[in-house]
């Protein structure tokens, strides 16, 4: 789950931010569709899958949802 926080981090640009689980990406991170889809790209490099942006856009709202959209889609976190 490391890695994932880190992918975010990167992404979205964030420090000085302590990634929480119920932290929402539009609300509490600033994220915004663009963001999204950059972040979609990286968990697909990251660990080797697919993942529908419009799939991920209807499921997740937190970073939690993130981790569990993952595991779901068998990404090993």
């Amino acid at each position: 789950m490391e890695r994932v926080f880190e992918i975010i981090e990167e992404q979205l640009h964030l420090t000085g931010i302590e990634l929480k689980e119920d932290m929402t990406f539009k609300d509490d991170l600033g994220a915004d569709s663009i963001d999204l889809v950059e972040l979609v790209m990286a968990f697909e490099d990251e660990y080797g899958i697919e993942v529908s942006y419009e799939e991920l856009e209807k499921r997740v709202r937190t970073v939690g949802d993130v981790v569990e959209f993952l595991r779901e889609q068998g990404a090993d976190i």
